[in-house]
């Protein structure tokens, strides 16, 4: 993947100049906000589409995106935040069930919060995990393709789950810093389409998100 790429050269030429950077040190109160670039790549399973009741077996997929995502994280104290992330994303629900391809596109608003631990809250590369709950918002979702007949319509009932997270901070000055994280998140995604005849499939779409961008101490 590109991102995945561009990521691991970024690192690389950081850690040249890093050594030479002053250090951030955080403390209680301080709140972070950051610009990324995320990549979401759905890990989807589905269940096999059902028409009228009768289950097909074939499955549905569901394709990546790329976005900007904007976050905030609070300073509980130096070696603990809550990070807010806000962002949303559009995705193509795909199946080769008769030979459709795509049968749907919807977009996905997926506030996510995670208790972050810092592990080197005095140093200039600062490394986290965090872990939380993520409540994910289906809309504007449209039938598509061959299944688009007058009058279709699509429901994708909203999720609950939980969200995993790893990243680091790299200290570009005393109040600016370069950011890397990658979070994994619980998604389902449950849609039922009406075009006279009654479609259902139930997706477990479970992204991995890929994030690079900069943050700002304030």
């Amino acid at each position: 993947m590109k991102l995945k790429k561009n990521i691991v050269c970024l690192v690389a030429a950081l850690g040249v100049s890093v050594v030479a950077t002053p250090v951030m040190a955080y403390e209680a109160g301080d709140i972070l906000v950051r610009a990324r670039i995320i990549n979401v790549d759905p890990q989807d399973d589905s269940s096999g589409i059902s028409i009228n009741g009768a289950n097909t077996g074939i499955e549905a997929s569901v394709d990546s995106d790329t976005m900007p995502e904007l976050d905030f994280t609070y300073m509980l104290e130096r070696h603990w935040g809550l990070e807010l992330i806000l962002a949303y994303t559009e995705h193509d629900v795909s199946t080769s069930l008769g030979g459709l391809g795509k049968v749907a596109s919807t977009k996905v608003l997926p506030p996510t919060l995670t208790l972050q631990y810092h592990f080197s809250p005095d140093s200039n590369i600062r490394p986290y995990l965090g872990a939380g709950v993520n409540y994910t918002h289906f809309f504007d979702s449209k039938v598509k393709g061959g299944l688009d007949a007058p009058g279709a319509d699509i429901d994708i009932d909203d999720s609950w789950g939980l969200a995993a997270q790893a990243g680091v901070d790299i200290d570009v000055n005393e109040d600016w810093f370069v950011n890397f994280d990658v979070k994994y998140i619980d998604i389902s995604a449950d849609a039922h389409i009406k075009n006279g005849a009654s479609i259902k499939v139930d997706i477990d779409v479970s992204p991995i998100v890929w994030g690079i961008g900069i943050g700002r101490r304030f």
